[in-house]
């Protein structure tokens, strides 16, 4: 049993193409150590005028020909069923940022994995936050572009249980290696019952929520330790170098450093990180300051 409804088709195809170049690869080099010593010098002291022949140009040409478009067409069969999901396909909403993914159910539900029933067609919408990811599953044989600004999608049938790799294939900035998930296989009851389970964050600082969601402990850690950016450890009363329009400041950071930075990531940027690497994110005053609250808190 394959992993999902596209591998069969897409490894057909690779495995047809890579046999076909095998085959000339090891032909060819063979025909060519034969012409080496068929053809030296001393044997043949004095080179063969050859006129040419028409039967080997059609073969060369025809054969090559036939084989490309054989290659096409085993690619093509495998590639047209992707294109269009059927219409009682799950849709479920994959968000990519830097760096991470999220993945959104209809019923409210959001996950940093991605769970879905067995032998059940899954479509996901792709969206991006900031800039250009690719959602690749290796096991499914799928890879899909996530480009800001546009729509996209693509559709797959789970079909063996277990646990595969999600990774972005699209280089998307200092952290991109990091952007890993995963998609896990389940019976439907098993589905069913994960689903329905309610997200429990009731005891959770709402602060923390929203880090965790925009992904913001992907370059800042809560223990000192250096990231893209600096640790939220003790970060609310730190004197900080600062860079704005290439010249230094000193500062102390406080709320309304925090607030002014969320809205305009940008603008400056602290000494000995590099700058351009912070999205700006969509977040309201109420957000903001659960964020400051909670960044206050991590001594």
């Amino acid at each position: 049993m394959y992993a999902s409804n596209f591998v069969e088709g897409v490894d057909f195809s690779l495995y047809f193409i890579l046999a076909i170049s095998v085959f000339f690869l090891v032909g060819i080099t063979a025909v060519m150590i034969y012409f080496l010593f068929r053809y030296r010098k001393k044997r043949n002291p004095v080179a063969t005028n050859i006129e040419g022949s028409w039967t080997l140009e059609i073969i060369w040409t025809v054969v090559p020909t036939i084989l490309v478009l054989m290659m096409f067409w085993y690619g093509w069969v495998g590639y047209r069923p992707m294109l269009t999901a059927p219409d009682d396909a799950m849709e479920i909403q994959a968000v990519g940022q830097m760096w991470k993914w999220t993945f959104n159910y209809d019923n409210g539900k959001s996950s940093d994995t991605l769970v879905i029933p067995i032998d059940k067609p899954i479509k996901l919408n792709l969206v991006s936050k900031d800039v250009l990811h690719s959602l690749y599953i290796p096991a499914f044989r799928l890879k899909q572009d996530v480009v800001p600004g546009k729509d996209f999608s693509m559709w797959f049938i789970g079909q063996k249980l277990g646990r595969y790799d999600i990774l972005c294939a699209e280089y998307c900035g200092q952290l991109h290696s990091y952007m890993l998930s995963s998609v896990t296989v389940v019976e439907n009851d098993e589905f069913d019952k994960w689903l329905a389970e309610e997200q429990d964050n009731s005891n959770e600082h709402p602060g923390l929520t929203l880090m965790k969601k925009n992904a913001c402990f992907s370059c800042h850690t809560t223990d000192g330790s250096r990231l893209v950016g600096p640790s939220f450890k003790g970060v609310v009363g730190r004197s900080e170098t600062i860079i704005v329009d290439d010249k230094e400041e000193t500062i102390t950071v406080d709320a309304d450093f925090i607030k002014h930075k969320l809205q305009n990531p940008l603008s400056s940027n602290v000494k000995g990180f590099q700058s351009g690497l912070m999205p700006k994110l969509p977040l309201s005053d109420q957000e903001i300051s659960h964020i400051i609250d909670y960044v206050s808190t991590i001594k």
